[in-house]
């Protein structure tokens, strides 16, 4: 990291919680020093999805991104192949993937961690040729994603918004047929909702062990009446999801999701949420990304 870039989302939760300049100047004093050139810009909208897309191309070795999940999105898909390092500074509310490699979510600590992080190949995975980084998923967690946007409109206090759109989700989400193909073999299930992760989430609280293993996983949950509804619901937000048997999960490299007499669907992926033509063809994109991680989750 000789040439660093940062950009900061000056819309992101943090940054409006706190003085913009102040964060600005937090940033360069603790990723500077040495021969390291640290260039810090506060952008938000168009100009910053735009500086994102310049820095694929721009001088620096090193692109870090200060924001959410849409932000980093943007940047995991253009930075992929650019032979830049991104880094991530979570300024967000959920912060997929800096929780996931172990990234502080208080800022000092989070600067502190990026100086002397480590640039690790990780994979990602593809949906319909769109990269992406973390999580896909389909039924009720596709109309949590919708009824969460809908809730935080009504500006309530985060616990009622995430009680009311869990609510709306239950209201919304019905059973459906989904065909599952993994590399090549189908199976079928009545399902109410069906994730697709990049690698296997099998660490503690929804965390991969590992981000390099060359695999997808697809976690299908089965309609198996309305009290097993709630509780598949209930564990696959614990650790116990695992051990719930109306809880299918497979792994592979190539999976394609199918819902009958459905030729588009909901999807939210990685906090993003979109209409998508059906089936969805998920693929796996080994060691695709150059990412900073933390020397304390490397061991």
């Amino acid at each position: 990291m000789q040439h660093i870039l940062v950009l900061l989302n000056a819309n992101a939760g943090t940054m409006l919680d706190r003085d913009a300049e102040q964060v600005r100047k937090l940033v360069e004093d603790g990723l500077g020093g040495g021969d390291r050139k640290v260039e810090v810009h506060l952008l938000s909208g168009k100009k910053l999805g735009k500086a994102i897309k310049d820095a694929a191309s721009g001088a620096h070795d090193t692109v870090i991104l200060g924001g959410g999940d849409g932000s980093v999105s943007l940047a995991v898909r253009t930075l992929h192949e650019s032979g830049k390092v991104l880094g991530i500074l979570p300024l967000g509310t959920i912060n997929l993937m800096a929780r996931d490699i172990g990234m502080p979510l208080v800022l000092e600590e989070a600067i502190e961690a990026l100086a002397d992080a480590v640039p690790t190949k990780i994979d990602l995975a593809t949906l319909n040729g769109r990269l992406f980084h973390t999580i896909s998923g389909i039924g009720f967690f596709s109309q949590m994603a919708r009824a969460r946007e809908t809730a935080r409109h009504w500006k309530l206090w985060r616990f009622f918004a995430v009680a009311i759109a869990a609510l709306l989700a239950i209201r919304r989400t019905g059973r459906f047929q989904l065909d599952v193909t993994i590399d090549g073999e189908r199976h079928s299930y009545e399902a109410f909702a069906a994730l697709v992760t990049v690698n296997r989430f099998i660490g503690p609280g929804w965390r991969r062990a590992r981000l390099d293993e060359g695999l997808l996983e697809v976690h299908i949950a089965e309609d198996r009446g309305a009290l097993a509804k709630l509780k598949a619901g209930a564990d696959m937000m614990t650790d116990s999801w695992r051990d719930n048997p109306g809880i299918i999960n497979l792994a592979g490299h190539d999976i394609v999701l199918a819902r009958r007499n459905r030729a588009r669907t909901w999807v939210s992926t990685d906090g993003e949420l979109d209409r998508e033509e059906m089936p969805l063809r998920y693929s796996i994109a080994p060691l695709s990304l150059e990412l900073l991680i933390p020397k304390t989750e490397l061991g």
